[in-house]
């Protein structure tokens, strides 16, 4: 096994000195000499160390699976487990300096805080690609940290360079197969070329990053340990409901898949010590008052109000996750109600990462300069994705068109020329709308209302918006 160079980083608020950390006393675990925690503690010195550095658990978890295998940082025989290369202990620490190695080979908090402080930092590298925003919850996002965390050696290409093949022996991607296997999740592929890097296979100097920003618009993975009291979420499949946190406890009943129920309380670990779970259980409410125990893997942050099989449920949880839409409040989306034109101009800034920063005033009347949505819609504006009403008039409040919604989405997206005729007859051609329109439809962004009515003077709904706007962002959502 491979270890982790350290280079000269220090291990940061971490009194070692002390006899006991704030996570060792979470966990409740006091070291014997030579003896590996049961799972049940590791899992929470690895979930408690993770989040502290807001890394993904399930990411550090499953680092600490490939290293060694069951979460182990002492031998049969009650030795730290040190590789041929140096590397040490439950987080195979490759140390060169900064860290004692002492500590690194009898303290296992101090080796999984080693460990983690490495990745944190890895993901903070400005010479390595980044994948969308780099949102830090999302599981995806971590693929270039976790093979710098090995080393961004020609042996841990994301692509064989002869074939184009997915490297399944490249570092990261045996971590993902563990995370994916023991946190029960499944994660995006992501799109890589052989043109994105350059190295010479048969050398051990490190690869070269061509290309240092990846857009991925399927939507991705979110790690399962984040969700809060109170929030709303709703089962990814079919999953029993356990009355303790454990599947040694009896069941309650069956929760279907897209059910929606609240977050009672903070994840719990496994009470079987013996058993090894990547994931934590949650306590959740049943929309009857029925209480119980959930696996986290089983669970995604949803609204109440949209029930599972709406035909926008997708796309609107999609839109949530990337930060675009976040509710009306009290755990709901606004279904049904109409969108107004503030409210697109939020969404569409978002989406798109406008900044809101000093723009010219766009000189409505209707919107002053300490009207409250005043610096999106001036951006808006100012980066002719939006126009007013009038030169003088936003209409801030009024509820968005079909036809507004067509304008805007093509000002921003610039969708192709259509190709053939559309069917709407109420759609002439000539109008302001009409070539915005043709080119939504041929571009599968938009249907009509009816087969041969797109209904331009129509509103637009909440919940059609998003539709609108994640086909317009994503492929995987198209109509055609």
């Amino acid at each position: 096994m491979s270890g982790v160079l350290l280079g000269t980083m220090t291990l940061s608020n971490y009194d070692h000195a002390s006899a006991s950390t704030k996570i060792e006393q979470s966990c409740e675990y006091t070291p014997v000499k030579g003896e590996n925690p049961d799972f049940t503690t590791m899992n929470c010195l690895l979930t408690e160390t993770a989040l502290a550095y807001d890394v993904p658990p399930e990411i550090v978890k499953a680092i600490a699976e490939k290293e060694n295998g069951n979460w182990k940082h002492f031998d049969e025989e009650g030795n730290p487990i040190v590789t041929d290369d140096n590397g040490i202990g439950a987080m195979q620490i490759t140390n060169q300096a900064g860290y004692d190695e002492e500590m690194l080979k009898k303290d296992i908090p101090y080796n999984i805080k080693a460990g983690v402080e490495i990745l944190d930092r890895m993901f903070d590298r400005k010479d390595l690609p980044v994948i969308n925003n780099g949102e830090r919850d999302v599981l995806e996002n971590w693929y270039f940290a976790i093979m710098a965390y090995n080393g961004i050696k020609p042996e841990n290409s994301p692509l064989v360079q002869k074939t184009g093949e997915v490297n399944d022996n490249a570092y990261q991607e045996l971590v993902i197969k563990q995370l994916e296997e023991l946190s029960i999740l499944k994660l995006v592929d992501l799109p890589f070329s052989v043109s994105d890097f350059d190295y010479d296979p048969d050398s051990t100097e490190n690869i070269v990053f061509l290309k240092k920003h990846y857009q991925v618009d399927s939507p991705l993975t979110k790690s399962k340990h984040y969700f809060k009291e109170d929030q709303y979420v709703s089962t990814t499949a079919e999953v029993n409901l356990r009355t303790r946190p454990t599947t040694d406890s009896p069941s309650l009943g069956k929760l279907s898949q897209g059910e929606k129920v609240t977050i009672e309380g903070p994840f719990e670990y496994e009470e079987n010590t013996g058993k090894k779970n990547h994931f934590v259980w949650y306590p959740v409410k049943r929309m009857n008052g029925t209480t119980g125990y959930v696996a986290s893997s089983y669970l995604e942050s949803t609204f109440k109000d949209v029930p599972y099989g709406h035909y926008a449920y997708d796309e609107i949880n999609f839109l949530a996750d990337k930060g675009i839409l976040y509710g009306v409040g009290q755990g709901n989306f606004g279904l049904e109600q109409e969108l107004t034109r503030w409210q697109a101009v939020l969404l569409l800034t978002r989406a798109n990462n406008v900044s809101l920063e000093n723009r010219p005033n766009p000189g409505f009347e209707d919107v002053p300069t300490d009207y409250k949505y005043y610096s999106a819609i001036a951006a808006a504006v100012d980066e002719e994705m939006f126009d007013g009403v009038s030169p003088t008039e936003f209409n801030p409040n009024a509820t968005l068109t079909r036809r507004e919604m067509a304008k805007v989405l093509d000002n921003i997206y610039q969708f192709p020329e259509a190709t053939s005729p559309h069917p709407f007859t109420d759609v002439q051609d000539g109008h302001w709308f009409s070539d915005p329109i043709a080119r939504l439809y041929a571009a599968g962004i938009s249907d009509g209302v009816t087969a041969t009515q797109f209904g331009p003077m129509n509103p637009v709904t909440r919940e059609q918006f998003a539709v609108f706007l994640a086909r317009s962002i994503s492929d995987e959502f198209k109509a055609n």
